[in-house]
């Protein structure tokens, strides 16, 4: 790298696309899951970026092509300027992990109810190659767990079942913090939690963001906790992002009419207010036909549609900060682009 070169993004989607097939191979049709999604990490800074949106919306599905699980069918998928593939293909699945993490819904489906916990953690530590031996991994195993508020003595010889929800999920952070990874990708990690372990979840992503340095892409349909934990967000409505920004500006003054629909399903963001984050959020169920029709995805509920948002779905305009994919902003200033390029610096 010459000096002063800019470091390549984090991750960089680039029109990511993803699309399967339903039914039969001869009647059956195409959905696309992901359509035209574009985002970028910057490097430089640690963040929380959230993907936000109610079931179906496509951002598990998102969530599995950053993670190399699921392979685009079209568009760029990017991690530190080399495609995610190729970064498989040299280095092998298992080196692509070690820099990116996952943290799954359920922890209880994560550990075999039959095996002690700390047995996960000494064969992560070891297939990771920082231990030879779980006498060796025992150092950084602790110190994972005593970043998520745990120790290694509070698990040793302890079965799932004999931990809470909350301290599985804490040691399924540790878990994955193990071979110091740069980015954790997190599937609605609070949505099997109770209400009242919900905060020293999303508290332990915001250490391991201020504290250790690692990106968090944090993924959920409870816009509580996205705005209480995250610095951008991008609301995701059948496979499009329709808006995406500081979160801040979106959940406060949401400008696409189903980021506003969605504002109205949450209490009124009171950061004084703990109980508020803690309260669990239903949204709106998958409405299949959505998927399949032309236009904006969002024609057929909003309040303010127009002719063209039936036949023409609508690029990303710039409103300030952020990117609305609706027709109602076409005059808003500024030119159209299909890309999320912010770099800005997000109040802690």
């Amino acid at each position: 790298m010459t000096s002063g070169a800019a470091e390549a993004p984090l991750f960089e989607l680039d029109r990511a696309v993803v699309t399967f097939r339903i039914g039969s191979l001869l009647a059956g049709s195409r959905l696309v899951a992901v359509n035209d999604v574009s985002l970028r990490l910057a490097a430089e800074k640690p963040e929380i970026f959230t993907l936000a949106g109610e079931s179906g919306s496509g951002k598990t599905t998102l969530a599995r092509v950053l993670l190399g699980d699921q392979a685009p069918s079209g568009g760029a998928v990017r991690f530190q300027g080399t495609p995610v593939a190729e970064v498989i293909r040299v280095g092998g699945h298992k080196a692509f992990m070690a820099e990116v993490q996952p943290v799954f819904q359920n922890p209880f489906e994560t550990f075999n109810p039959l095996r002690h916990v700390q047995e996960y953690l000494f064969d992560t530590a070891i297939n990771f190659k920082i231990a030879n031996n779980r006498q060796q991994a025992a150092e950084p195993v602790d110190a994972a767990l005593r970043t998520v508020g745990l120790s290694l003595a509070e698990v040793q010889q302890r079965y799932p079942h004999e931990l809470s929800g909350g301290q599985l999920q804490r040691v399924s952070v540790a878990r994955a913090l193990i071979p110091n990874p740069k980015v954790i990708v997190a599937d609605e990690p609070v949505s099997m939690v109770d209400a009242s372990l919900r905060m020293e979840i999303v508290n332990v992503f915001k250490r391991l963001r201020d504290e250790e340095g690692v990106t968090v892409i944090y993924i959920t349909h409870d816009l509580a906790t996205a705005y209480y934990v995250s610095d951008r967000i991008a609301i995701m409505l059948r496979g499009h992002v329709v808006e995406s920004g500081p979160v801040e500006e979106v959940l406060d003054h949401p400008a696409h009419p189903y980021a506003q629909l969605l504002k109205e399903s949450i209490p009124e963001p009171v950061p004084e207010d703990k109980a508020a984050w803690t309260q669990q959020i239903t949204l709106g169920a998958t409405e299949a036909r959505e998927f399949g029709q032309v236009g904006c995805k969002f024609a057929n509920r909003c309040p303010h549609v127009m002719e063209r948002c039936r036949s023409t779905n609508p690029p990303d305009f710039p409103v300030g900060n952020r990117l609305v994919k609706c027709f109602l902003y076409d005059n808003a200033g500024g030119s159209v682009t299909g890309t999320f390029t912010e770099e800005r610096d997000h109040g802690r």
